[in-house]
């Protein structure tokens, strides 16, 4: 049975991201049946000067935003935070001794710190059962990602280990599972023998909103593509399963990643851009370049798009587009399956007959069908029909649900260390191209669908 976990120690506890995402998560999942299981203490570490009742009044209001309840209340008055180098042996042995029972210890760091802490914890007795929890991008690369996952094997088993990709704990992408096996309909045609292409899109009407000091130095190939959207692209086109376990479902996803290849060399196989100034959701938007804390010599790109295609005997032959952008005009995020034509349309039809789609939006959850069908009036005379139904949201946010399997010790929905390699190796050769300036950069205005050239 998986360990449960009694301590969640959270470094970097004085950053944003434990503010805006983690606490709030954390505290919708103590709001709900999750939390009468046990008590659990939050211990932060950080270099930020908190006293404690600064640290109070932090996870009071960030618990706020995610719920209410005896446990939320309770966990916030219990939790406490230590101004310390988290990087320091001496220090951690010390949080570590804080922690009760069985610690979680979350990294809450950019990825070369991560790397720090892990040789430090080298040279601790670490509790038995403790599982770590690494936010992405995990390593900066191959070679990187490679060598931290041998060093984190060091600490602790595999099944410890959870890579946080909170994109897998949304569930509108969990909704995809039910789509692909729950439905006689779609399975028979999910193949390259009915499928021509797939789109995997991400596309934001929002500019930076504060992010750029992460942002301008991964992009969005990193952000975006690196991660979740091959995340989302391996879901899509696993292999039918016999149940959805960590074991059988991961590694359907580690077969997809495994075969997954560049279409074309990494010049040709993926683009790029950025904004210039414009008009967003009115409101001027300065240009990329020009927005604060941006270094417009990292050549950073806010839009990317990657075509891959999946060496395996179910998918080879089909293009998969994966894209993602800020500050466009419309928010487009859905994964859309374009069927081949029909190999004949009788004599008499007439119109469009276009090709069949099945697209499964994020953010609202949705699933629709696009088909040809008789139009009005004229039976003969075809007419395009779009039946759609709205997924139900699950009853956590995303890192509520990521939470749920970390203080459970269920690693479903964590990243596994072989995936997060090949995510890597997938795009490594095109990221290498990009900052070589071998790829043009192209511009699109704030509050455009993107560059004119690429419609």
């Amino acid at each position: 049975m998986p360990t449960k976990i009694d301590s969640l120690l959270v470094l970097g506890a004085d950053g944003d991201l434990t503010r805006r995402l983690l606490l709030p998560g954390l505290a919708a999942l103590l709001a709900s049946d999750w939390a009468p299981r046990r008590t659990l203490l939050v211990l932060g570490a950080g270099l930020g000067q908190l006293g404690e009742r600064a640290w109070r009044d932090r996870v009071a209001e960030a618990f706020a935003e995610g719920g209410h309840g005896r446990r939320v209340t309770e966990t916030a008055k219990k939790s406490r935070y230590r101004t310390c180098d988290v990087t320091s042996v001496e220090e951690l042995r010390g949080l570590l001794e804080e922690c009760e029972g069985t610690p979680a210890i979350y990294f809450a760091l950019p990825p070369s710190v991560t790397a720090r802490v892990c040789q430090a914890l080298r040279l601790i007795d670490l509790p038995e059962g403790t599982v770590l929890a690494m936010e992405k991008p995990f390593g900066t690369g191959l070679e990187e990602a490679r060598a931290l996952n041998e060093l984190v094997g060091t600490l602790v088993p595999e099944q410890q280990v959870f890579r946080i990709d909170h994109f897998l704990g949304r569930s509108d992408v969990l909704n995809i599972v039910g789509v692909r096996f729950a439905n006689r309909l779609l399975e028979p045609v999910w193949n390259n023998q009915h499928v021509e292409s797939i789109e995997v899109v991400y596309d934001e009407a929002l500019g930076l909103e504060g992010r750029a000091g992460y942002y301008d130095k991964a992009g969005a190939l990193v952000d975006m593509v690196q991660s979740h959207l091959l995340q989302v692209m391996a879901l899509l086109m696993i292999d039918p399963i016999t149940r959805v376990d960590e074991r059988e479902l991961r590694s359907a996803k580690a077969e997809v990643l495994r075969a997954t290849r560049l279409k074309g060399s990494p010049r040709t196989a993926g683009r790029r851009a950025r904004y210039t100034s414009g008009t967003l959701g009115g409101r001027k938007l300065p240009a990329y370049t020009r927005e604060p804390d941006v270094d417009p010599r990292r050549r950073t790109e806010t839009l990317a798009e990657l075509t891959l295609e999946v060496d395996s005997w179910r998918w080879a032959g089909v293009p998969v587009t994966l894209r993602s952008g800020k500050a466009l005009g419309r928010a487009r995020k859905e994964a859309v399956v374009t069927l081949r034509s029909t190999p004949h349309l009788p004599d008499g039809l007439r119109g469009h007959n276009t090709r069949d789609r099945i697209t499964i939006g994020f953010k609202p959850a949705r699933l629709a069908l696009h088909l040809d069908v008789s139009g009005p009036g004229d039976p003969f005379e075809l007419d395009s029909a779009v039946p759609a139904a709205e997924l139900p949201d699950g009853d956590l946010p995303a890192y509520g649900e990521v939470l749920a399997g970390l203080l459970d010790g269920d690693p479903l929905l964590a990243v596994r260390g072989d995936n997060a390699e090949e995510c890597w190796r997938i795009i490594e050769p095109v990221l290498d191209a990009w900052h070589a300036d071998e790829v043009p950069m192209d511009t699109y205005a704030a509050g455009s669908d993107g560059p004119r050239s690429w419609t």
